[in-house]
């Protein structure tokens, strides 16, 4: 099913461009992203929940690096009929040690990381999601380490 573009204007524009890549850690957070974009917090907040519920962001919280913290991510991939992809992918993303999923054109087209706190909790996770879904999933675990910094123009 192709995703319908979500108009934004250039205040939200603005909110996205401008929290990719770093959110302030402080006690009020929200309140300090806000006046570094010429907004209040609740307008901020209203913001990122609207921009949430339209689609445009299917997440708005903090990745952690599992594996730096004594856990386990894991890249993963599923080979899905396209009649059977959106209920398959629907509840791949219900499961919280799911980081992110995302569709690609090609024979494994759904992809998606598994965080958690231990390996063996994102191996129960893959475990879970095959005998839901009736899918096997590839694993790709990690080898080695490359930082490449992701900022989508809004």
């Amino acid at each position: 099913m192709p995703v319908q573009p979500v108009p934004l204007d250039e205040v939200e524009r603005r909110i996205l461009n401008g929290l990719q890549g770093g959110f302030p850690i402080c006690e009020r957070p929200f309140q300090e992203a806000a006046n570094a974009l010429g907004l209040d917090e609740v307008e901020l907040i209203e913001r990122i929940e609207r921009l949430i519920k339209a689609g445009v962001l299917t997440r708005f919280g903090p990745l952690f690096n599992a594996d730096r913290l004594g856990g386990a991510n894991v890249l993963a991939a599923m080979s899905l009929p396209q009649t059977d992809f959106d209920r398959v992918a629907a509840f791949v993303n219900a499961q919280p040690e799911i980081a992110h999923n995302y569709r690609r054109e090609h024979h494994f087209n759904l992809w998606f990381v598994g965080a958690a706190e231990t390996p063996e909790k994102v191996e129960s996770t893959f475990s879970y999601i095959e005998l839901v879904s009736g899918y096997p999933i590839y694993r790709f675990p990690k080898e080695r380490e490359f930082f490449v910094e992701l900022k989508l123009k809004a």
